[in-house]
């Protein structure tokens, strides 16, 4: 069975309102542990050349263990790359009703920090361009965010999560997030400089072009 594994995406999902629990916290923390290990893996040595032995070793539990999490090898980096998603969500729960869109994602960023572990994610990104079965993952994390977006719209207009529109507008909104994200890694491969204004500017960029809908 596969789960959803962002936290953010878990709270904004229940209805109780309760938080995790002690246990999920711990599972959660272990999932994203072996997810930056099998990154620094995949980076210094390559995806190829990297096994779940190798990724289990380095954060210090057994194979089995990591199995136990993931699937295969490439799936362990899931909740890595679920990190920026869980960033944008959270943000965009605090939404203002009389800001729109462009206007709070330009200021969201202004003066925040990016995620924990930015570079690593970049470095994942990066990577999901060249190697098909993390590529695959890149997409799961974000086919997983969909519905958690259309949530988050619809509850905006007091509309149907089911609705056409809502389904529409969280896809675009999905497809920007991705693209900016993509092109921040790209564009600041090399800069450790690169900070929350330019993922703003890149993202700005990206809500634009979705904003002026399909000029064909």
């Amino acid at each position: 069975m596969r789960e959803t594994p962002s936290k953010v995406w878990e709270q904004v999902t229940r209805d109780d309102g309760d938080r995790p629990s002690l246990v999920e916290r711990r599972r959660a923390a272990l999932r994203v542990e072996i997810a930056r290990e099998a990154v620094r893996l995949f980076t210094s040595q390559g995806v190829a050349a990297t096994t779940g032995e190798q990724i289990a070793q380095a954060v210090g539990i057994s194979a089995r263990t990591v199995w136990r999490h993931f699937p295969n090898k490439e799936s362990c980096v899931l909740p890595l790359l679920a990190v920026g998603l869980d960033f944008a969500v959270e943000r965009l729960s605090h939404w203002p009703a009389d800001a729109s869109l462009l206007d709070f994602v330009a200021e969201m960023f202004r003066d925040g920090d990016l995620p924990s572990g930015t570079p690593a994610i970049l470095d994942l990104i990066r990577m999901t361009s060249s190697d098909p079965a993390l590529r695959a993952v890149w997409l799961q994390a974000h086919d997983e965010a969909l519905p958690v977006l259309g949530r988050l719209l619809a509850r905006r207009v007091g509309a149907d999560p089911g609705d056409l529109r809502i389904a529409v507008h969280a896809a675009t909104l999905n497809g920007a997030l991705r693209a900016a994200a993509e092109e921040f890694a790209r564009r600041y491969a090399d800069d450790p400089r690169a900070a929350s204004r330019e993922m703003a500017a890149c993202l700005d960029a990206a809500l634009r072009a979705a904003s002026e809908g399909l000029p064909y």
